[in-house]
């Protein structure tokens, strides 16, 4: 699972900066409400909250606000995030933190289990359009 969450044509460039598409690092899809405290660097420099939004069908939501999405990270699906950084073309180190809430296993009685995960890989910017199958659940 781990391995094919940063595929290595998961780094495109935009005309307003990059997108990063991430796949589910889990078993079953979950809400999009379960992710939290997401976080991305490039080439070791940490991409501010404020440049990342999460790309949901025509919205741009920010990361604070994934909590109370209604939508769902399907598991077939990428994780579209925009960042709002022009990259230069050629290779980038990727990091990608984030905890998952998985709100049918408890990590004790009424607390649901916290998943921390951490991603990397070394992607090439290309600029050639990749299909994504994010979508934005009403």
């Amino acid at each position: 699972m781990l391995e094919t969450a940063l595929r290595e044509d998961a780094l495109t460039a935009t005309p307003g900066g990059f997108e990063l598409r991430l796949g589910l690092p889990w078993i079953r899809s979950m809400p999009l409400s379960s992710i939290a405290g997401l976080g991305v660097e490039v080439d070791g420099v940490p991409v501010a909250p404020r440049e990342l939004a999460v790309v949901l069908g025509p919205r741009h939501v920010r990361l604070d606000a994934l909590e109370a999405e209604s939508g769902w990270w399907f598991v077939q699906d990428r994780l579209v995030l925009a960042g709002r950084w022009a990259l230069s073309r050629g290779k980038h180190a990727v990091a990608v933190d984030f905890q998952l809430m998985v709100p049918y296993l408890q990590a004790r009685p009424g607390s649901p289990l916290v998943l921390p995960f951490h991603l990397e890989a070394r992607l090439e910017l290309d600029g050639k359009p990749v299909p994504s199958v994010s979508r934005d659940v009403a």
